[in-house]
């Protein structure tokens, strides 16, 4: 029997593989698909077991404490909420064999794609499609005069139809297989492509909560996972560390204690109003009425809180903790990197903060496809 605890015990063993071969393999996306993990945001009236998000974060971010590219990977389980976008019949065909689907997606920079009779001829090269070797489907992003408020529309391939160039070489999560994608004049008809963040087909609670916050929602939890990993560690070693000067152990410096203490409050406060406000959200749309503007701007913001805070717990306990961490296969090293990558994600991004105190004050949001 597959439990939690079995598979992050085996993730433990593996990171380094995956790390240093740059993606999470089949086999390893097969174990979180024993999970659940890949049927978290499939419709239930396609055999699906939706998790309310907050739940679904919970188990993003206890795996990303053992390893947060994998926690990445595993993040996009919640990709499922575009994919109601689809036409119904194309859902059905879609989870015919299984509700424990992986989508992955590389949807910038759009594409031009020529119109035809059925759909459109897909032509093109896009980035940063993280777990596309082990993805069912995959998707990228075409130009489309409907598309409004900043948003795609997004094709939907076979896995067969594209070629992925193994080009992902970078400082944080390197085992995301963030890869590049080709396609060349691949035909994909017209049920087959959707907006992303597009009004669902689907009437069920999860398609209610709002898309995008909630895809920001997933790679924030991630950096908590790297930070709270980072904190355990520097917590771990500096009640026995002794600097190779003779200077006392770090749990003896009072800068050292002071800093822990500063970074689990950080932390701890940013991670709870996190959850706080995916809570709140969650009961509005369960009740049946539209999460607000402002439950929105509150999510996305909420988000890229965590995903600051994250990155800077981890840069202040490297910097408290000497000369060890310059090594390159450091563990804290390692977390910084891995720390980074949410915080640069254009979800959690600096704009958001000006597009949602815009919506706080009454405004329209400054950033496109914010809602």
């Amino acid at each position: 029997m597959t439990t939690f605890d079995g598979v992050l015990a085996e993730l433990a063993e593996r990171r380094v593989e995956f790390r240093e071969q740059r993606y999470v393999p089949r086999d390893f996306v097969d174990r979180l698909k024993e999970l659940g993990l890949y049927r978290a945001a499939t419709p239930a009236k396609f055999g699906g077991e939706p998790l309310p998000p907050a739940d679904f974060l919970d188990r993003i971010e206890r795996i990303s404490v053992v390893d947060g590219s994998t926690g990445w990977v595993a993040s996009f389980g919640s990709a499922l909420i575009y994919l109601a976008a689809l036409p119904v019949e194309t859902q059905a065909e879609l989870y015919r064999d299984g509700p424990d689907v992986v989508f992955a997606g590389g949807l910038f920079p759009v594409q031009a794609a020529a119109p035809t009779e059925r759909g459109y001829t897909v032509d093109g090269h896009w980035k940063f499609a993280s777990g596309c070797v082990a993805a069912d489907v995959i998707g990228v992003g075409i130009r489309d005069a409907e598309a409004a408020d900043g948003k795609p529309r997004v094709a939907v391939l076979r896995p067969e139809d594209v070629e992925i160039v193994r080009d992902w070489d970078v400082v944080g999560m390197r085992g995301t297989g963030s890869f590049d994608l080709v396609v060349r004049g691949v035909e994909v008809p017209r049920e087959w492509t959707f907006i992303r963040g597009g009004s669902p087909t689907v009437d069920e609670p999860l398609y209610r909560y709002p898309t995008i916050a909630y895809a920001a929602q997933v790679l924030a939890v991630v950096g908590a996972g790297v930070a709270r990993a980072a904190l355990d560690y520097a917590e771990e070693v500096g009640a026995g560390y002794a600097g190779v000067t003779g200077a006392p152990k770090l749990a003896d410096r009072p800068y050292y204690r002071a800093e822990i203490a500063r970074a689990e409050a950080a932390l701890r406060s940013a991670r709870a109003w996190f959850y706080e406000v995916s809570h709140e959200v969650w009961e509005t749309v369960v009740a049946g009425d539209p999460a607000t503007d402002e439950q929105n701007a509150h999510l996305r913001l909420s988000s890229a809180h965590l995903a600051r805070t994250s990155s800077d717990v981890v840069g202040s306990l490297v910097e408290i903790s000497g000369t060890a961490p310059i090594g390159s296969t450091h563990p804290l090293q390692l977390l910084l990197g891995d720390a980074l990558v949410p915080k640069q994600h254009a979800f959690l991004g600096p704009a958001m903060y000006d597009a949602a105190g815009a919506v706080l004050m009454g405004l329209p949001p400054t950033t496109p496809g914010f809602r």
